[in-house]
């Protein structure tokens, strides 16, 4: 019998004190007496219940997820280190776009690894975003410099990728007849693999050959790679005048590192450049995530794609930054937008500049010089030791002729630790990058056979002038603005890193309720990986064998996906959620395509879809036919029919949103699914809400073909102030063979049914390094986990909306009176009343401390509140309180206790310098504490916003968007 007089920790069961299942616990805010109050609130009895009374029957799962159970940290951990331990990292000359870096300690440990830049979101609420944006003001100053160009967006998703937007570009603003793009046929070959994708679907017509026959070709734009993918540099300005001649738009992809030596594209007439910026301190990782670099002439800044950081003014006057020009963006031009993509990489692009901030110009120049040195030193080796060098003017890149040896080089070479690339069966390509030594130079010249005295071939290098044609070297200054000047020393840029990060509000302040964007816990333990160096190091395209780690653990992770989505099949190409989308419609074109049905070309996409929807579509050639939702935000069951039925023999997709993005579980689903399906059309289903359906139902189970997943929403990733994301799709058995493969590293085996498929991302798995975050939540969660996060994350909702509803109307709910995941607050009735808008509570939200819920979408003039699984009930309640708190606010404007244009709602965010600002007196009709310290809890935790309200209109109309003159800061 057991002992009673024990107390119960010394009675319970082993397999209880093993807490096994901890990490639920730490991932979940609301404990089980919390979870109880908010049910109380709500009227529900338990969480089934409320379930029940939420997401229709029709669709739920009829068995758990077939997963196993949950891990403990540590032991998630010590698994993942073992999968981790089968990559063999060696010292990689491959090249082609990714190479070795030093990424500076305190960049590391103060920006990669700190919550307080990663778990930011995209800065739309500028005001509170002013630390990043600096640092992406920087990135662009750093892109604007080495291009020579006087524009530069804050980044792409990767280089490849910002080829197919550049082609893109091209078309909308050449004025040429012709429907030719002329590819350099020395382009890296997966920039290459993904343009002719993208062009597949606008239907343009690629032309490969030399760089310097392009002017030959009449085009609307042309692409060339400078330097080339065979190390190659030449002088483009000829080339490029040729070409500008004819009407064509010419882009240059370039080496972010080579341009601190070389002749920028924008001294040799392009009009845009592009590249990637991993170089610049962001490890390889297996192929990302890294910030794609992208600039152009000013001229040109409403054709570019991407998001742009501009300078303009708060009402003190002050300078202040904010993304400019947010009227170009998908969510709100759609299908007319200048792509489905506005994502960057914004946590990548600000290490890249902050690496250029470190090391300034002086720095930068020496890492450069001393690249092309080694490389020069190795060329002049080989000359000497009787190989044929294939070029004689290069930066860091040289091919040399092995003939019948060059397997056995190869091999001897990866004996000793060193990659090569296989350029051809008698070539090989050595890149030399920050990490190589002159060490490295003499040990490989000892496996070609060459002399090791790196002395004297220093010496004779140095004679020559090295390999960079004096015409191709640069003579203009580069990065001459102080920031790049000041901040040397590790202790002046932990100092600077941590300014900007006081600027910032993140995760690790308070709940980011945002409406669609799902910011979460991204626990420390999910994080740990990332870094580790069998992950970090990795080239993407270094030989399978000695990347057998990352290939299981990405197997793994695809199994994981499987089992949620309820697909056989899973690609993890797609490096964001619209990348994704992207994804998923060329499966389904190339599946209509496979089948004789190439006029399918039509996509009904309803009002309640995300916003990239419309431009994803039209990226794939594909006609939007937008369907209606009735008054409760449902699709319109008989008009998306009657339009299936019109566009029958031309329907391709629907595309939808699950649960929608009004918020509710549409009961209809299975019949919209049918129905597309009926007349022949695929159906999409775009995974951004999925946070809402994993272990109650899925996409399959829905009736689904395809659907992406957000990684850096539903399974942990985080956003990284913008970037990185991770889209991976699922596809039906049907659609399996038609996702994306690559073209230089297979994403399977050679009995792998997309064999052969066109790539959509630059590498064979996108950006590889952060997908150890979702592997790791998925196995401290297990499938009990994943469904108790899902139910919790429609129970916080609820409770909002509950709470909130007496105060400000909820848009839409299910028929049951009960809302998904997320809810829309109706905030035009108050603006109806007394002129304050939505805006307006947003700006206020932040002398709270809290980042406002989105704005504006899906419904103007609301906004939509997600609270997530992670945010517990004092938190919750924090942000309640807030909201009514405003709400008694905008009642004093109602009754005219306060004017409607001087309150504080108008006058939010309050800063510092509104209290002392000089001798001049308070004046406003509320207290200062009412302004600053609205609530008694604000001043325990109180976060200052750096600016005042920007004048968004100053900054779109004075269009600035490169670093500030520091004279501007003081003042």
């Amino acid at each position: 019998m057991p002992n009673t007089s024990l107390p119960s920790h010394l009675t319970a069961p082993l397999a209880q004190l093993e807490q096994r299942d901890a990490f639920i616990g730490r991932h979940i805010g609301p404990n089980a007496n919390e979870i109880a109050t908010m049910l109380a609130a709500v009227g529900a009895p338990d969480l089934d219940a409320l379930i029940d009374q939420t997401v229709p029957p029709s669709i739920r799962l009829a068995a758990p997820l077939p997963l196993a159970g949950p891990k403990p940290e540590h032991e998630a951990l010590a698994d993942l280190r073992a999968i981790a331990a089968k990559n063999v990292v060696k010292k990689s000359l491959i090249g082609m776009g990714y190479y070795g870096t030093l990424t500076p300690a305190v960049i590391l440990r103060n920006v990669l690894e700190n919550p307080g830049w990663y778990t930011a979101y995209t800065p739309y609420q500028a005001e509170i975003s002013q630390g990043r944006l600096e640092a992406l003001l920087n990135f662009q100053q750093t892109i604007i410099d080495l291009t020579g160009l006087e524009l530069a967006n804050a980044s792409l998703l990767d280089e490849a990728t910002a080829g197919a937007e550049a082609m893109t570009m091209a078309r909308r603003v050449s004025k040429s007849k012709s429907n030719v793009f002329y590819v350099d046929e020395a382009s890296f070959p997966q920039t290459v693999d993904v343009v002719r994708t993208r062009a597949g679907f606008f239907g343009f017509e690629l032309k490969f050959g030399p760089a310097t026959e392009a002017g030959a070709h009449d085009c609307f734009g042309a692409l060339l790679q400078y330097p080339n993918a065979r190390g190659e540099i030449v002088d483009l300005s000829d080339t490029v005048a040729a070409l500008k001649a004819k009407g064509a738009v010419v882009a240059v992809a370039s080496d972010l590192m080579a341009l601190v030596l070389l002749k920028s594209p924008g001294a040799m007439g392009a009009d845009i450049a592009l590249g990637s910026a991993q170089r610049f301190g962001v490890p390889m990782g297996f192929g990302g995530p890294h910030a794609a670099f992208f600039a152009t002439r000013e001229a040109n800044v409403r054709s570019m794609p991407g998001r742009i950081i501009g300078v303009s003014k708060d009402t003190r006057g002050k300078t202040a930054l904010r993304m400019t020009l947010q009227t170009r963006e998908q969510h709100i031009r759609r299908e007319k937008a200048n792509s489905n993509i506005c994502t960057s990489q914004v946590l990548l692009a600000n290490m890249a500049g902050f690496y250029a901030v470190y090391h300034g110009p002086g720095g930068l120049r020496t890492i450069a010089a001393r690249i092309h040195r080694l490389a020069a030193i190795l060329a002049e080796g080989l000359r000497s030791a009787g190989f044929r060098v294939l070029s004689n003017a290069f930066f860091d890149t040289v091919q040399v002729e092995t003939g019948g040896r060059t397997a056995d080089l190869l091999a001897a070479s990866e004996a000793a630790g060193y990659n090569l690339r296989h350029a051809t069966p008698t070539v090989l390509g050595l890149s030399v990058d920050e990490t190589t030594t002159a060490d490295d130079v003499a040990r490989l010249l000892s496996l070609l056979g060459a002399s090791t005295d790196v002395v004297a071939l220093d010496a004779r290098v140095t004679d020559a002038g090295g390999a960079i044609p004096s015409a191709l070297l640069r003579d203009d200054a580069i990065l001459a603005h102080p920031v790049f000047n000041t901040h040397h020393t590790e202790h002046e840029m932990l100092r600077y890193l941590k300014k900007l990060q006081n600027r910032d509000l993140a995760l690790d302040h308070s709940m980011i309720s945002l409406g669609s964007c799902t910011m979460k816990l991204n626990a420390t333990s999910e994080m740990i990986p990332i870094t580790w160096p069998e992950f970090a190091n990795l080239h993407p395209f270094a030989p399978r064998e000695q990347a057998q780690g990352y290939l299981e653990m990405i197997d793994g992770l695809a199994g994981y996906l499987k089992a949620v989505t309820g697909f056989p099949a899973i690609s993890m190409q797609p490096n964001s959620g619209a990348q994704g989308e992207y994804a998923g419609l060329v499966a389904i074109r190339r599946y209509h395509d496979s089948r004789g049905d190439t006029h399918r070309n039509v996509c009904l996409i309803p009002k309640s879809a995300h916003g990239t929807n419309p431009a994803t579509a039209q990226m794939c050639g594909m006609e939007v036919v937008v369907v209606g939702c009735d008054d409760s935000g449902n699709v319109e069951l008989a008009d998306l029919e009657a339009k299936a039925a019109q566009y029958a023999d031309r329907l391709a997709a629907l595309m939808i949103t699950y649960p929608s993005t009004h918020g509710v579980f549409e009961e209809a689903i299975r019949e919209i699914c049918a129905a597309v399906h009926r007349h022949g059309g695929q159906v999409y289903m775009d995974g951004a809400n999925l946070n809402a359906q994993v272990g109650l139902t899925s996409p399959a189970t829905i009736g689904a073909d395809v659907s992406h997943m957000n990684l850096h929403k539903t399974f942990c990733i985080p956003h990284g102030g913008g970037g990185p994301g991770m889209g991976p799709i699922g596809l039906a058995a049907h659609l399996a063979p038609f996702m994306a493969d690559h073209a230089v590293a297979p994403t399977g085996g050679d009995g792998r049914p997309n064999k052969g498929q066109g790539a959509v991302s630059a590498a064979p798995f996108g950006s590889a390094s952060i997908l150890p975050i979702s592997w790791m939540y998925i196995a401290m969660m297990g499938a009990t986990g994943l469904r108790r996060a899902t139910e919790v994350a429609i129970l916080n909702a609820n409770y909002v909306a509950n709470r909130l509803a007496p105060h400000y109307p909820v848009v839409y709910t299910g028929s049951k009176g009960r809302v998904a995941h997320e809810c829309i607050l109706d905030i035009r009735p108050i603006k109806a009343a007394t002129g304050i808008s939505e805006v307006d509570i947003a700006k206020r939200l932040m002398d709270y401390g809290f980042h406002a819920p989105t704005m504006s979408f899906p419904v103007a003039g609301t906004i939509m509140v997600e609270p997530t699984e992670s945010e517990d009930l004092g938190e919750l309640d924090r942000f309640i309180e807030a909201m009514i708190s405003i709400r008694n606010e905008i009642r004093e404007i109602e009754t005219g206790a306060w004017p409607a244009d001087d309150n504080p709602l108008k006058n939010a965010p309050h800063t510092q310098a509104d209290f002392i600002g000089g001798d001049q007196e308070w004046n406003r009709p509320y207290s200062r504490e009412q302004a600053a310290f609205p609530l008694p809890w604000v001043a325990e935790n109180k976060f200052w916003p750096s600016v005042n309200r920007i004048d968004d209109v100053y900054g779109d109309r004075n269009l600035f968007c490169a670093c500030v003159p520091m004279a501007e800061y003081a003042s």
